[in-house]
């Protein structure tokens, strides 16, 4: 295959370990292919050249997005221009619908209005916004500006076919089998050790501020009823250091050590985590979670009449019913979640069933190979004319 130009474009954190392995794949797939755009550490070490680090300034819902508008629209138009001016082939747009739509639209604009020049790039989608948990009329917005939609989960493809919406998908599976290909998935402790709870309140600052607080207490709650080793993982030193900021006398001492989230969880007798991507790694390494989240008042008030799902957690998303105990909002408080982390370590048969739904659930998600998957099918895309 001849040279190419690739843009490619994340947001947050995951979107940027996802995009580093598919820039990977495509890398060996097209061994002369220039890859540009913007994201994060990863995709940089997988060899994009990067304009920006999108990732610092992932924004959570439109409360926090405000605050950010005028950096957001900045570097998005940014995006566009680059688009423009590099004409690339191909553009894989990852995660948040409210960069990336605005974003493909653009690109596809400029390009109609440039077709003279014979630039017809393909748009692809990487990974499903989360429409069908609100405001389901988006997928006939993305139809009219991405030429391939990749799912991470099959409940997500057959969601698109039920609606009827004119978008190309296809089910590649979850990189989290091939993210953690080397690690071990860990066994039950025994009931002469110390339990071990991992403690992950998310990676951005504002969720720190929000999680942080409540995690303590409620690990402060738990260490007076009983013996407990507590852990939480940290993205990078920077990182470590903020969540070292939070501690405060009486709580008790947490172990805050930098990545191997793997080996973390593999030793975990329980975990309590903010909702998200993070539960399904929780639910890769069998660990029965409790799953959280806090958000401004405001954003609460805004957002809340448009969930129409019944849970945020991703394992009980896939289920259908809560594996994971979830707390939300005015649910999310140290006693609430002391009292649930307390009777679930005292109940060994119960997170037995837990484990035994999880893997049952993981084995759901297509096995390691996503990143090749999700390559393939764009390269089958570039071949359309």
């Amino acid at each position: 295959m001849t040279s190419k130009t690739i843009m490619v474009v994340a947001v947050d954190p995951s979107g940027d370990a996802n995009a580093a392995a598919l820039v990977r794949e495509l890398a060996q797939a097209i061994p002369n292919a220039q890859f540009i755009g913007a994201g994060g550490p990863n995709m940089a070490e997988a060899g994009v050249q990067l304009s920006f680090n999108l990732t610092d300034h992932a924004a959570i819902g439109p409360v926090d997005a405000i605050k950010n508008l005028g950096s957001f629209l900045r570097r998005r138009r940014f995006l566009a221009n680059l688009a423009r001016e590099c004409r690339p082939e191909l553009v894989i747009l990852v995660d948040s619908y409210s960069f990336n739509q605005p974003l493909a639209r653009a690109i596809r604009s400029f390009a109609r209005a440039d077709a003279a020049s014979g630039w017809t790039p393909k748009i692809v989608q990487y990974t499903s916004p989360q429409i069908w948990g609100s405001r389901p009329g988006r997928a006939a917005k993305m139809a009219r500006n991405i030429d391939l939609l990749l799912c991470l989960y099959p409940f997500e493809k057959d969601w698109y076919a039920r609606r009827g919406t004119p978008l190309h998908v296809e089910f590649v599976g979850h990189p989290l089998f091939d993210r953690y290909a080397a690690a071990s998935v860990g066994q039950e402790r025994q009931a002469e050790e110390l339990p071990v709870i991992v403690l992950l309140p998310g990676s951005r600052t504002d969720e720190l501020k929000r999680h942080l607080p409540v995690m303590l207490a409620a690990a402060h709650e738990i260490s007076l009823a009983r013996p407990v080793w507590f852990k939480m993982v940290a993205l990078n030193d920077k990182m470590a250091d903020d969540m070292r900021s939070f501690e405060v006398a009486g709580t008790p001492k947490v172990e805050i050590q930098t990545g191997h989230l793997a080996e973390a969880l593999s030793s975990a007798t329980l975990a309590i985590t903010k909702t998200g991507t993070i539960t399904l790694e929780c639910a890769f390494f069998g660990v029965p979670t409790l799953a959280m989240y806090k958000v401004s008042t405001l954003f609460y008030m805004l957002a809340r009449p448009f969930i129409t799902v019944k849970y945020l957690a991703w394992p009980n998303l896939m289920a259908g019913e809560p594996i994971f105990p979830e707390f939300i909002q005015h649910q999310a408080t140290p006693e609430n979640l002391a009292k649930a982390a307390l009777d679930l370590l005292a109940d060994a048969p119960r997170r037995s069933i837990i484990r035994a739904k999880l893997r049952s659930l993981i084995a759901s998600l297509g096995g390691p190979g996503s990143s090749r998957r999700a390559a393939a099918a764009i390269l089958q895309l570039m071949q359309k004319p």
